[in-house]
C-alpha cells in the first residue's frame, strides 16, 4: 500500500536540474576528451566566452552551478548561479587545484585512483580541504603551450558537473 505524500508550500519552487545521469566514462574516454579538447590560444575574451556559455548551458538545465575560468593562477570568469552556495566556491578551488597539479581533469584524476584500488583521499598524501578529485574541473590545455589553467564547475553530482565542463567545451571549440 503506497501512501500519498504531503506537499508543503515554499516561498520558491523547489527545481531539480533536467540533467539525464550517464554511464559512467573509462579512463581511456577521460583521456580522449583531454587530448581532443585543446585550445589554439586562451585569452581573456576566450574565457568571458566560454564562462558565458557555461552560464547560458547551466540556466537552460536549471542548474544550481557555480562557473570559475582560472588562467595562470588569476581569475578569469566566475559565476554564481541561483541555488549555488559559498561551498561550491571552495569546491571550485579544490577541484581547481588538483587540474593545476596533476594537469588532468580533476575526475579523471579520481577515476585513475580508483581504478588502482584505492581513492585520491587515501593516497595522494594531499591535504583534502585542499584537494578534491572530484568532477568538474577541465584544464585548459594550450596546444604548444601545454596547461595553463582551468574552468570548473560545482553545484551537481560530480561527473554531471564533468559533463557540463565537457560539453560546452566541445560546443566552445566546435567539437
Amino acid at each position: 500500500m503506497t501512501h500519498p505524500q504531503k506537499h508543503t508550500t515554499h516561498s520558491t519552487p523547489v527545481v531539480t536540474p533536467k540533467i539525464a545521469p550517464e554511464l559512467t566514462p573509462s579512463i581511456e574516454e577521460l583521456e580522449a576528451q583531454e587530448r581532443r579538447l585543446v585550445f589554439r590560444q586562451f585569452t581573456n575574451d576566450d574565457a568571458w566566452e566560454l564562462g558565458s556559455l557555461l552560464v547560458r548551458l547551466a540556466r537552460e538545465r536549471q542548474a544550481p552551478v557555480a562557473v570559475d575560468i582560472h588562467r595562470a593562477g588569476r581569475q578569469l570568469f566566475h559565476a554564481a548561479l541561483a541555488g549555488s552556495t559559498p561551498d561550491n566556491d571552495a569546491w571550485i578551488a579544490r577541484k581547481r587545484r588538483v587540474v593545476e597539479r596533476y594537469g588532468s581533469a580533476s575526475y579523471l584524476v579520481g577515476a585513475r585512483f580508483r581504478a588502482k584500488g584505492t581513492t585520491f583521499e587515501e593516497s595522494s598524501r594531499l591535504d583534502p580541504d585542499e584537494y578534491a578529485a572530484h568532477g568538474g574541473s577541465f584544464p585548459i590545455n594550450v596546444e604548444g603551450v601545454g596547461v595553463i589553467g582551468a574552468v570548473t564547475v560545482s553545484g551537481l553530482p560530480q561527473l554531471q558537473d564533468h559533463r557540463l565542463v565537457v560539453e560546452a567545451l566541445e560546443e566552445f571549440l566546435k567539437i
